[in-house]
């Protein structure tokens, strides 16, 4: 159990680090650019490395809970979703990216009025 957890650990401190250069190395412009980039490097990353090609389990625990967990919870939320589609639960997915996507946004404007 220590082990993983400092795996997580160890994983989510670069992650942080690769966000925040991500963030401080593109100019800040009208378009969350920044933001973007990590949410779709961090799907696409996720979805390759994960779908497809299974991991070990402490490999999984450094790279997808710690690393892009850390560079982004989108890409968790991308590959659920595809997830989901494979199985063939459409209507789950299509609430997963609903509930994500309008309720994420809704939430951080919810938070953003009571403070």
């Amino acid at each position: 159990m220590l082990r993983s957890l400092l795996l997580v650990a160890a994983g989510g401190a670069l992650g942080a680090v690769a966000r925040f250069g991500v963030s401080t190395a593109l100019p800040r412009l009208d378009f969350p650019w920044h933001t973007l980039l990590v949410n779709l490097a961090g799907a696409f990353l996720l979805g390759y490395l994960f779908l497809d090609h299974g991991m070990e389990h402490e490999p999984r625990l450094f790279l997808a809970v710690g690393f892009l967990g850390a560079f982004t919870t989108l890409s968790t939320y991308g590959v659920e979703t595809v997830a989901l589609l494979r199985e063939g639960r459409t209507a789950l997915a299509a609430a997963n990216a609903a509930a994500n996507g309008l309720g994420g946004p809704l939430l951080a404007w919810l938070g953003w009025r009571l403070s």
